[in-house]
């Protein structure tokens, strides 16, 4: 099996989701616009805002994205409700043997996933070793002081995930590598105690946490930038106490190897870098009965895999290094079919 190594994230080109209803107009023509429906993770958010922009001032075509959560995004996908998903997850054999009309993941962009907290008594960094995030997030302790003798005694208030979420499974999955085996990898995790809150999206979890003095989260780094919410420093494998930063992420993701099918070999924690990290994708059909809809999808994913990688680095996501982008642009114009029934 080829596979396509990140090992550097110099530029190559041009420095190259949603239960309402996501509208994207691919055609100059209004006989002709498609509709185009889509639903998915919140971990892209910004970065397919950014896209939206930038590519409807480039072309004049729109598109609204609105995120539900990756479980929702492939959901819907899977029962042919949208026309793409959206996910930090990578569906699973049976969800991939339910998409009749074939699946194409498309990888645009890397990120991580900040710990977030309010400590309005607390000015200094807060850093957290493997073992207190654990204990955190299974409630095995429940005051900031037994975190660190000298911060005040207040109860720790866990703000999670509600949805199905890939960012739920990726800190799930790290906590359980941590563990050996000891926390379960969940969309939708069971916390095995009484939490705080649980909020759907990002934004409903940074919301919470920023209202809540002694609250703690999970979310996106440019979700955690937005609404400036204080960032914990992790430690990693090597036992090196880290911000989600996107030199941080980089290095993380930087022997990160694809398939052909441009998932990813699963793997534990990077021991450089940040360790909360994860690619994302679009779910695109392989096989299509409408040319225009065919020929926008082509265009679009062209556009994000060369000119849209332009702008991932200035909203902290690394790029898809060019080996890996210039082979999807491939794959995507030569695999990508019209099937007229």
């Amino acid at each position: 099996m080829k596979t396509f190594t990140i090992n550097n994230w110099q530029q190559f080109f041009l420095s190259a989701g949603t239960i309402t209803a996501t509208i994207i107009c691919f055609t100059s023509n209004p006989v002709l616009a498609q509709l185009f429906k889509g639903a998915g993770a919140s971990f892209p958010e910004t970065l397919y805002n950014r896209y939206i922009a930038e590519y409807e001032q480039e072309t004049g075509k729109k598109f609204k994205y609105t995120p539900i959560g990756s479980g929702g995004g492939i959901r819907l996908f899977t029962n042919k409700t949208v026309n793409f998903g959206a996910t930090t997850l990578i569906p699973t054999p049976i969800e991939k043997n339910q998409m009749k009309d074939g699946l194409m993941m498309v990888p645009t962009g890397g990120g991580a996933i900040a710990i977030v907290y309010n400590l309005q008594d607390v000015t200094t960094d807060i850093k957290l070793s493997r073992k207190h995030l654990v204990k955190i997030f299974t409630g095995e302790i429940g005051n900031w002081n037994q975190i660190n003798p000298r911060f005040p005694r207040q109860e720790i208030k866990v703000v999670v995930r509600s949805d199905s979420s890939g960012t739920n499974f990726l800190l799930t999955k790290y906590l359980g590598q941590i563990t050996k085996g000891e926390v379960t990898a969940s969309r939708k995790p069971d916390w095995g105690f009484e939490v705080f809150a649980a909020r759907p999206q990002d934004s409903g979890v940074a919301g919470e946490v920023k209202r809540i003095d002694g609250a703690i989260g999970y979310v996106q780094t440019s979700v955690a930038q937005k609404n400036n919410l204080p960032v914990a420093r992790i430690e990693n494998p090597s036992g090196s106490y880290v911000r989600p930063t996107l030199e941080e992420t980089k290095k993380a993701l930087a022997n990160v190897k694809f398939k052909d099918d441009f998932t990813i070999e699963d793997s534990n924690a990077p021991k450089d870098g940040y360790p909360l990290v994860s690619l994302t994708w679009l779910l695109v059909n392989k096989n299509y009965t409408d040319k225009n809809m065919l020929t926008a999808t082509q265009d679009l994913l062209t556009w994000i895999l060369t000119k849209g990688q332009n702008f991932n680095e200035k909203l902290q996501y690394t790029k898809i290094p060019d080996d890996v982008a210039k082979k999807v642009v491939e794959t995507a114009n030569n695999e990508l079919k019209f099937r007229p029934y």
